[in-house]
């Protein structure tokens, strides 16, 4: 759960986030060129790891909380907090990953949601719909514009399409903590909310699903899935707050050069 109160980052401190968050994207990166059939989850993970130590930083999501591994990996219905582990991807998964860093006293934490091989067209809608959401909510991180602004930007451009926003889970601060406030949900009204300043730095998320926005949580008390079994897309920035364009701290261009390649 995000914490306390609102915390205005220096420039500085920006600078540390925007560190740990390119990271974050360069190991996805490294993710992204072995992600395929036959791979498995704890693999992915071990992989991520390496990465992140090599680089002088300490996986932010391993012991958060007690998870006990450096990526989180959902897979098809799963919605996100996928534990890794010996199953193996298959053709026509669609697998979100969501990987956080820590370096320098700050966090990094970005998702990408991955089609691996034969992918159905409706579903690889669901995932360039939502990646869209993502930056329409993107737009509206600009200083005197409120939360609800980004989740109604999400919201409107997803439920054109009949695809369902995840309720449940939000958005967050981002810094010193993983979690810090306010809390950026997927949803809500233009206009309402806390009100965004320059130099919030915050993590905005879509979880969206192909059906219900209903979900549920497995037995091992971290995986959520949809309720009705259907498949769900994440994606993930860091952004800070600046008057009149937000600026990205995370990039997916690391990740979509190694896709273009393969």
């Amino acid at each position: 759960m995000a914490r306390g109160k609102v915390i205005i980052k220096t420039e500085e401190e920006v600078e540390f986030l925007r560190e740990s968050s390119l990271l974050v994207g360069k190991t996805l990166a490294e993710v992204a060129k072995v992600i395929a059939p036959g791979v498995s989850t704890a693999k992915l993970d071990s992989l991520a790891e390496e990465f992140i130590l090599d680089h002088g930083a300490k996986p932010g999501f391993k012991g958060y909380g007690g998870f006990p591994a450096t990526l989180c990996i959902s897979i098809n219905e799963e919605v996100v907090h996928g534990i890794p582990g010996d199953r193996t991807i298959k053709d026509g998964d669609v697998v979100s990953i969501d990987c956080g860093t820590y370096m320098n006293g700050f966090y990094g934490d970005s998702a990408y949601t991955f089609a691996v091989g034969n992918v159905s067209k409706d579903v690889l809608h669901l995932l360039e719909t939502t990646k869209q959401s993502l930056y329409k909510g993107i737009e509206q991180a600009v200083s005197g514009k409120r939360v609800g602004d980004i989740g109604f930007a999400v919201q409107n451009h997803v439920e054109q399409y009949g695809y369902g926003v995840v309720r449940d889970l939000v958005g967050h601060g981002l810094g010193r903590d993983l979690h810090e406030k306010p809390e950026i949900p997927n949803f809500g009204r233009r206009g309402s909310g806390p009100k965004l300043i320059e130099n919030m730095v915050i993590a905005i998320e879509p979880m969206i699903t192909m059906g219900s926005y209903e979900i549920s949580q497995d037995s091992d008390g971290w995986t959520i899935r949809t309720i009705d079994g259907l498949p769900a897309a994440h994606y993930e920035h860091d952004v800070v707050i600046r008057k009149g364009k937000a600026e990205l701290l995370s990039t997916f261009n690391y990740i979509e050069e190694v896709l273009k390649t393969k």
